[in-house]
């Protein structure tokens, strides 16, 4: 059995690009329960608020129980589910995999193959890595889930992946004239730029192109808050900030908070914008709860007047 084309092709509810990473965040959890202890199985009413947690901080903004995955799965043939009854899921009602005493743990055959070859297990983390999440969070998704992925993660991976065009970075690096888009950081050690990172805006794993209208150019801090749902673009090209997000210190207030409501910085004259779908698809995917209200800066703030697109005055992220 093709464990990793299994992992590849999990049916998923799809429907115009949205983001049902249900199935492959309890998967992800699993295969770190089973790295940990190989014979335990997950009692629904054990981890039930750990699943709720990867949901919330990972999935879309639409709020779903974790019974879903818990019981669809199984179907899956990655995934197996029993009560105090016997073998088999009573449904995916919350009520009902609490009261039955509701347990799962990875398909015996999958159990033998992890046993068999130690490294598949990272291959088919990798592959629900990629196929789900940005690289920026796969990092502390794995220290979330207590994954450990080992270093040479090579392998033969999903015959269905998508192979990324590597000019992405310096096309969107360029055409933002190598300073973040939201704070207008540029640092540099010598000639080369330093936490300067291009972002896909509709993620490469849910059908985003490598390509400059696809693309911000950010600094780290900002690429990885743009990623969690912090913040967003909307109308306008103007820079969205979650309601959710809170922070007290001068820090968040001045390199998060502040942000609401100020203009992108770039692209240069005759480099497209972000695409409206582009955003669009982040608004409604990856960005959580409502914006908070902005307030334009004073024109004598801004950092440049080039008459072509807004500027605002740059700002270096801590942290």
């Amino acid at each position: 059995m093709d464990w990793l084309e299994r992992t590849a092709t999990l049916r998923q509810w799809t429907k115009g690009g949205a983001r049902a990473p249900h199935k492959p965040l309890l998967f992800l959890y699993a295969l770190g329960r089973f790295q940990q202890d190989a014979d335990g199985e997950l009692a629904y009413s054990a981890v039930e608020e750990d699943l709720k947690r990867l949901l919330t901080e990972y999935g879309p903004p639409n709020r779903t129980t974790p019974a879903y995955p818990f019981h669809h799965l199984a179907s899956d043939g990655v995934w197996e589910v029993h009560t105090d009854r016997g073998p088999g899921s009573p449904g995916s009602a919350v009520r009902e995999l609490r009261a039955t005493g509701a347990a799962g743990r990875l398909a015996p055959e999958l159990r033998a193959a992890l046993l068999r070859e130690p490294s598949l297990l990272g291959r088919m983390a990798r592959v629900l890595l990629d196929q789900h999440f940005p690289p920026s969070l796969h990092g502390e998704l794995c220290e979330a889930i207590g994954l450990e992925m080992e270093p040479p993660e090579t392998g033969r991976l999903s015959p269905v992946r998508r192979q990324r065009d590597r000019r992405m970075r310096d096309l969107v690096l360029t055409a933002y004239e190598y300073q973040c888009a939201f704070c207008g950081y540029d640092g540099r050690i010598g000639a080369v730029p330093v936490g300067l990172e291009a972002a896909h805006v509709r993620w490469w794993a849910f059908g985003g192109p490598d390509d400059v209208d696809n693309g911000l150019c950010l600094c780290a801090l900002h690429h990885k808050l743009f990623d969690k749902g912090v913040l967003g673009i909307g109308d306008g090209l103007r820079i969205l900030v979650s309601q959710h997000f809170v922070g007290r210190s001068p820090a968040a207030r001045e390199h998060v908070i502040a942000l609401a409501g100020r203009p992108v910085i770039g692209p240069q004259p005759g480099v497209q914008p972000v695409a409206t779908h582009h955003r669009s698809w982040h608004t409604a995917q990856v960005f959580h709860g409502t914006p908070r209200p902005g307030t334009d800066l004073p024109r004598s703030r801004s950092r440049r007047d080039s008459g072509n697109h807004p500027q605002v005055s740059p700002r270096t992220p801590t942290g």
